[in-house]
């Protein structure tokens, strides 16, 4: 979905993108999916990893989770570095943009924080994640405008999109709070008899009254207790509306499990940052300059576009799989440049 989505938006003809068009309506709309899928998944993940592990080890756990929650944070800010503009002396603050792999990064980053400080209560960590999910979707009318001159531009563009951010942590780390209480939930009661039959009995319901009945409960909130805030909300209903479309494909995965088992797909899913990386270089020239957009932007044809997707899509997922190596090649590198500026460091304070 992020590869092709990413492909044909950026490549395809801007006449085709009309809602006039059947079948631009329905990419459309599974294109918005996407995002809160994967931050989603990323909370399920991490949370599951994170808790399941013996209580001994969870603290190296906890400290893995913030080594790849900068690692993700460095990559994101890499990939828009223009070292050719910087060596003629010219340095644009589109570097200082902020993406998904920032937006992850400091979410992993909460997530250990929370599961820290709540260790020795699973269910005030439960009520801490959700609550962290409704207040950011609830308030989304606030701070959708938000400017903050105030602050420096990497950190303002954290939380306002004027300056061109794809993603700020506000809505965002919604769907990853919400998603480590369901790694939390699978963690705790998968062993229970029925646990699955009525789980996704559960999401499946959640999501379908996510998608149909929550701008009208929200409405409805609103009518009752007068609290505007509500009525804004349901107005723009986008964040609770794609948590519903979230649930529901989570729960047709979940079902198809066994399917999965030794498949491509497992092989895929330890290449994901690497997979990331290589479509974010060939697609839009990150540290060259030079990519797909910048002979083909905007100017394909449907047909086109939909071949060119498919081949991009393979291409991009055989060279992960054949020419890069798993997920934690990034993160071992990664750990041993931390420990080396962390030995400098110290001598430096010593000496």
């Amino acid at each position: 979905m992020m590869l092709q989505g990413h492909f044909i938006d950026t490549l395809l003809d801007p006449v085709y993108k009309s809602h006039e068009y059947l079948a631009f309506t329905v990419w459309s709309y599974f294109r918005g999916i996407t995002a809160p899928l994967f931050f989603t998944i990323t909370g399920i993940v991490f949370t599951y990893l994170a808790i399941k592990c013996e209580p001994e080890k969870q603290n190296e756990r906890l400290l893995k989770g913030i080594q790849r929650g900068l690692l993700l944070i460095v990559i994101g800010y890499a990939l828009r570095a223009q070292p050719f503009s910087w060596i003629k002396g010219y340095f644009n603050s589109y570097f200082w943009v902020v993406d998904v792999l920032q937006c992850i990064g400091v979410s992993l980053i909460f997530l250990v924080f929370l599961i820290k400080t709540t260790r020795k209560s699973i269910w005030l960590f439960a009520v801490l994640i959700c609550s962290v999910t409704f207040v950011v979707f609830l308030t989304e009318p606030w701070y959708r405008t938000i400017e903050i001159p105030q602050l420096p531009l990497f950190l303002e563009n954290y939380f306002s999109k004027s300056n061109g951010s794809v993603f700020t942590i506000i809505p965002w780390i919604g769907y990853v709070t919400f998603g480590a209480f369901i790694g939390q939930i699978i963690l705790l009661f998968n062993r229970k008899v029925h646990f699955k039959r009525w789980f996704t009995f559960i999401l499946m319901t959640s999501g379908i009254v996510l998608i149909y009945f929550s701008s009208s409960i929200l409405r409805f909130i609103a009518l009752q207790s007068g609290i505007t805030l509500f009525e804004q909300v349901a107005n723009y209903n986008y964040l609770f509306i794609r948590l519903g479309d979230v649930l529901i494909i989570f729960t047709i995965f979940y079902l198809l499990e066994r399917c999965f088992k030794n498949s491509l797909i497992i092989d895929i899913g330890t290449k994901t940052l690497s997979i990331y990386v290589i479509h974010f270089i060939v697609l839009y020239g990150s540290f060259t300059g030079i990519g797909l957009k910048t002979f083909y932007n905007k100017s394909l044809s449907p047909f086109e576009a939909i071949i060119s997707a498919i081949i991009f899509l393979v291409v991009v997922s055989l060279i992960a799989i054949f020419r890069t190596r798993t997920n934690a090649f990034f993160y071992k590198y990664f750990k041993k440049i931390i420990a080396f500026v962390k030995e400098k460091v110290v001598t430096l304070l010593d000496s």
